[in-house]
């Protein structure tokens, strides 16, 4: 690597082109983006944070009225926007449309402060290729990466223009990232903080008392949003309950949910029939999927380029803006990788949702001014290879809203999906809006787009996540609501190894007190499918009869 041709930064926020260039980033991923904006795939995931937000809307207050492992502020943040447009699917895929956008937009405002505009904004073109359509669901997970790349982009900012309103707005947006996730939140945090250590041991001129200003204006920046988000829970008497959820997955998230670094969610049998192709085909499969392969890739090589900058640093005893750059981005992208790990879920899914911050360290590969000269006649080989990779990977990610022939007429809106869902007709027939019915054990996008609730405050159970004491009160709160409505996934104990590996088989294989509980007190009327993988059984009350 060459970092010595880079200590002076680029500030694309003064010049036009890059504004120009910026502007069509956006606007090719607001229309790219728009072919995923009423595509479901009807995952389980989703409709955490859709009736979490709806549950506000009608008065309830989170930790205190219902249960949620994650800090308040997706909840919140969709809520208000369903407050103001009103509550619908659309509103929440809007708000991830935009996100994405802007998430394309940092990616390439960041990596152009080193690389040239052609690298940049290749890079940052293939964020919505790659990135958002592959898991596009309204979630924490993409907009906590939103605070965070706005933390380490105003980090970066005081590198070239040292103003303490900078660093305040670092641990602003800091703050905001841990009120989003709390794991990512703290990983940011830590890798500023890394980073501001070795750039304070290798740069005399950081050692003045003036730090002592930038750090009260770091901590004033990141102690606010805190304040104001424990003085409104505690006026909701929920502080207590706030914190007990916060600490919550510590002892029990990583218990069903630990993966290998990289892990791709696929059934065995999937596996195998995507490389149980002739030669020929398995090379092109190889190549569409190779940002499997990438993406995890992408925060060793950053983690490489700082203890790279740091040894420079160290041998010069000096730092300049550009290596500065580098120790601030790259230590950003260990912390933020360490934070997953503390997840116990360093899979693919989870890398991809931080891919926007780490297609910065994929620009700095397609731009070929810090490889050695040795190493640069080949790099235009490598970097068509991965180019390519990403766009055919992208392009099969987009084949799926592009093929999506059915309308789904829900309650909170119209989606278009590849296969019919006989889930959402039915309920909708039978139960109304606003009732309780009880979907177990997993997929709390019903409750939202058939507008009922769950009778217990909980939107769902996992097996082997979930502790056997709130078993016990989903199975109480039925019993007490008398929920006549059931929507009940036999099936869902043989498919978690697949998505959840780590789950204990005992628990796996053990009796669920739930399921005995509904055999013995509901009557199955039919079965109904769901994206030709949801598989659901209709249950009523014994003393109800069938519709």
């Amino acid at each position: 690597m060459n970092l010595q041709q880079v200590d002076k930064l680029t500030f694309p926020e003064k010049h036009p082109r890059d504004w120009l260039t910026a502007f069509l980033i956006l606007s090719f991923s607001l229309l790219h983006l728009s072919f995923f904006y009423s595509y479901t795939l009807m995952n389980g995931d989703e409709g955490i944070i859709l009736q979490g937000a709806e549950r506000i809307l009608q008065g309830e207050v989170l930790y205190r009225d219902f249960f949620a492992f994650i800090t308040p502020g997706s909840y919140y943040w969709i809520a208000f926007f369903f407050k103001v447009f009103g509550s619908s699917i659309g509103v929440g895929r809007a708000v991830l449309v935009v996100e994405g956008a802007f998430l394309s937009v940092l990616t390439y405002l960041l990596a152009r402060r080193v690389c040239s505009r052609w690298s940049a904004f290749f890079a940052s073109a293939l964020v919505p290729l790659t990135g958002l359509p592959n898991r596009f669901l309204v979630l924490h997970n993409w907009d906590s990466t939103l605070w965070a790349f706005l933390t380490i982009y105003c980090a970066v900012l005081y590198l070239q223009k040292p103003r303490r309103v900078w660093v305040f707005a670092a641990g602003l947006f800091a703050a905001v990232t841990f009120l989003f996730e709390q794991s990512k939140g703290a990983g940011i945090v830590f890798g500023l903080g890394l980073a501001a250590m070795i750039l304070v041991m290798t740069d005399h001129e950081m050692r003045s008392p003036i730090n002592l200003r930038l750090l009260a204006a770091f901590i004033i920046g990141f102690g606010l949003p805190l304040l104001f988000t424990f003085v409104y829970f505690g006026m909701h008497h929920a502080l207590f309950q706030m914190f007990q959820d916060w600490l919550w997955p510590l002892r029990n998230y990583s218990a069903a949910n630990r993966t290998s670094y990289g892990f791709v969610t696929l059934s065995g049998s999937d596996r195998a029939e995507l490389y149980s192709e002739p030669w020929p085909s398995r090379l092109f499969v190889m190549l569409i999927t190779g940002p499997w392969l990438i993406i995890p890739a992408l925060p060793i090589f950053g983690a490489g380029v700082l203890f790279y900058a740091v040894h420079k640093n160290w041998r010069a005893s000096r730092t300049g803006s550009g290596r500065g750059y580098y120790i601030v981005t790259s230590a950003s992208v260990v912390g933020v990788l360490l934070s997953i790990f503390a997840t116990g879920r360093p899979d693919f899914t989870h890398l991809v949702y931080v891919s926007p911050i780490l297609f910065v360290i994929l620009a700095w590969i397609i731009d070929r001014q810090m490889w050695p000269s040795v190493v640069r006649p080949v790099m235009p080989v490598v970097v068509f290879v991965l180019v390519l990779s990403c766009l055919g990977f992208g392009l099969s990610l987009l084949s799926q809203p592009l093929n999506a022939v059915h309308t789904l007429h829900t309650r909170r809106g119209t989606l278009r999906s590849v296969k019919p869902d006989e889930v959402v007709d039915y309920v909708q027939k039978n139960v109304r809006a606003g009732d309780t019915m009880l979907v177990y054990p997993y997929l709390p996008l019903y409750y939202y787009l058939t507008g009922t609730f769950s009778p217990s405050r909980y939107e769902y159970l996992q097996p082997g996540l979930h502790t056997p004491e709130q078993f016990q009160e989903l199975a109480r709160a039925v019993e007490a609501d008398q929920t006549q409505v059931i929507l009940f996934e036999p099936s869902f104990r043989e498919k978690a190894p697949t998505a959840f590996p780590a789950t204990p088989t005992e628990i796996l294989n053990g009796k669920d007190p739930l399921a005995d509980y509904i055999s013995s007190h509901y009557r199955k009327c039919t079965d109904l499918t769901s994206q030709n993988f949801w598989h659901f059984a209709v249950m009523l009350r014994k003393d109800l009869a069938c519709p």
